[in-house]
């Protein structure tokens, strides 16, 4: 059993003065509401929990001094260079397979966002001439099938999963020792991924995939080992497209028949786009020692390089450094607050502070204990200054929409506090309810929703009302994999019951049953993602869509093996390979 630290401080300042305590008994609040205003000026000492986190890897003087050549003209050159070659390559590419392949590739390597024009065309062309009708479905192979049916779902093409009507009859006499074969049998396992509700073709392809290849792993082609293996930890679809990136790079190169440009190409540009990243992180992180909340509020997290890491997963290209900068800024405060409800505030003193952001009144702050103040003065300024700089860029006041957010985060953050002190526990759908705002992602959405690509306010505002289903998909996916994750350490330190708990407690399932339940269930829910993101229907709603996506990719990925999150050195090796160490050997 995990230790309980308590610690000892006024409500105006703070001592490192931690404790050790064998129970998990959490001391009460010891004001009522009525006289928390007296108990606030009059400053006596509370006790108050801490969950001993951990220090971060990261000091702001090392993130300073890091630096990286992969920027300049010279790069930049032949960077240009390289990208005219590959188009060229790509307008001599004839056979569908073999345009396919190259796709897939580019977008695996991380580089196809350099060819957008040429992809679209590419699969239109593809659609229209292979998958547009039936009669054209039976002419291909089921490699062709797979593949394109993958590739055409993700860039939100209509194409049925009848299309797999007779999949058994056609690997039927599949060899496993077989490339091509075992390659087909790998991209249906992959395609079976973007299935949407009650598709049970593509659910009977999936279980007879996995099945397969797990069965016939020694089997397999060496060359396609590695590649299979990866895929049956996590498919393809599930997988952040930056991460995937780097594993990819080493991957394709040692393959046989692999183009040197696109290596090259890919080598060169994740250097380049890393170098950005980095100055993007040193700025989050000149931000983050301005707000001094990392002396002030000594009891929450200092994760800036892991927020940094997580906006880098929504979304990496180099575009987007400003908006990577705004959102590292609202996950750090995401954590602040959330530590603030979960572990340090009492129950008087979080009414307060829920009543004071929901209002968004400044001069409210009085009636808030020092450490509140500290934290709701920084939060305050830096929401104000995202929304003045996006009416400056956009003309759009966003701030009515953020308060709203943030109101309701908190709202939520409150009802689980109450829970806590009464020793409540939720029925799963009670916690789910409420748990799906309290993970944050809409209030990370909302502002993602003013930084993609804005046409116009109507458009906006119109694409908000049809977004309300990927929220609340992507929100359950991370809160159901955070729960996998971070469970068992919560309870350790007598937090409010998890959705495991919670399915525990209402059906008598063990841990291992509530486990698989919360798994199947994120596994639904995935499906019913696909098959919102597949009705994107403009610009914006393709880049918020993919943004969501990559969300909940971000949670699985920094919760699948444990809490990433939490114990900063279970990333540390991502952090280095993505944002701090280039790929060796580029010129």
């Amino acid at each position: 059993m995990a230790s309980v630290y308590f610690v000892s401080c006024s409500s105006f300042y703070y001592k490192k003065n931690y404790s050790k305590s064998r129970g998990l008994n959490i001391s009460k609040p010891l004001y009522s509401s009525q006289s928390i205003s007296m108990a606030i000026t009059m400053a006596q000492p509370l006790i108050r929990r801490s969950a001993n986190y951990e220090q971060t890897l990261w000091s702001y003087e090392h993130i300073q001094s890091l630096s990286n050549k992969y920027k300049g003209n010279c790069y930049t050159s032949r960077a240009d260079t390289l990208i005219d070659a590959v188009k060229g390559m790509i307008r001599q590419v004839r056979h569908p397979l073999s345009t396919l392949e190259l796709i897939d590739d580019l977008q695996r390597l991380g580089i196809s966002y350099h060819f957008m024009y040429e992809t679209s065309y590419l699969l239109d062309m593809i659609y229209h001439n292979y998958y547009e009708t039936q009669d054209k479905w039976n002419a291909m192979d089921l490699n062709l099938k797979a593949l394109g049916f993958r590739l055409l779902r993700q860039h939100a093409y209509h194409v049925p999963q009848e299309i797999f009507g007779t999949f058994k009859d056609e690997i039927k006499n599949f060899k496993p020792q077989l490339y091509e074969d075992m390659l087909c049998m790998l991209n249906l396992y992959e395609t079976s991924y973007h299935s949407f509700e009650n598709e049970s073709i593509l659910d009977n392809a999936r279980d007879f995939t996995s099945r397969y290849l797990q069965e016939n792993l020694e089997n397999i082609p060496e060359s396609l080992s590695s590649l299979v293996t990866h895929a049956l930890e996590l498919p393809l679809h599930r997988r952040v497209p930056r991460i995937e990136a780097k594993w990819f790079i080493e991957v394709y190169e040692k393959r046989s028949g692999m183009y040197p440009t696109l290596i090259e190409l890919a080598k060169l540009d994740f250097n380049m786009v890393q170098a950005i990243h980095l100055e993007d992180l040193k700025g989050s992180s000149r931000w983050w020692r301005n707000t001094s909340w990392d002396k002030e509020l000594c009891f929450s997290r200092d994760r800036l390089v892991e927020n940094f890491l997580w906006t880098v997963g929504v979304n990496y290209l180099p575009h987007f450094s400003a908006e990577r900068e705004t959102l590292t800024k609202v996950n750090a405060i995401i954590t602040t607050i959330d530590d603030i409800y979960d572990v340090y505030g009492t129950l008087d003193e979080l009414e307060l502070f829920t009543d004071v952001i929901s209002r968004w009144d400044i001069n409210l702050v009085e009636k808030l204990p020092h450490y509140m103040k500290i934290c709701f003065i920084g939060f305050y300024n830096s929401i104000n200054e995202i929304t003045y700089t996006t009416l400056a860029k956009t003309g759009f006041l966003i701030l009515p929409h953020l308060k709203k957010e943030w109101a309701d985060l908190c709202k939520a953050y409150m009802v689980e506090a109450r829970w806590y002190h009464s020793g409540h526990t939720p029925t799963l759908k009670e916690y789910l309810d409420n748990a799906c705002v309290s993970i944050s992602t809409p209030v990370v959405l909302m502002h993602l929703k003013f930084l993609v690509s804005i046409i116009s306010k109507e458009e906006v505002l119109q694409d908000m009302e049809s977004a309300g289903n990927i929220v609340r998909h992507s929100s359950l996916i991370f809160r159901l994999a955070n729960d996998l994750g971070t469970s068992s350490d919560e309870s350790a330190r007598g937090d409010v019951p998890k959705s495991i708990q919670c399915y525990m407690h209402e059906t008598g399932a063990t841990k291992n049953e509530a486990r698989s339940y919360i798994e199947q269930l994120i596994d639904k829910t995935w499906k019913k993602l696909n098959k919102e993101i597949a009705r994107a229907d403009s610009q914006f709603s393709r880049e918020f869509n993919d943004a969501a996506t990559n969300s909940a990719r971000m949670a699985q990925f920094m919760y699948g093996d444990g809490d990433r999150y939490g114990r900063p050195e279970l990333i540390r090796a991502h952090v280095l390979s993505l944002l701090f160490n280039p790929i060796q050997g580029v010129v």
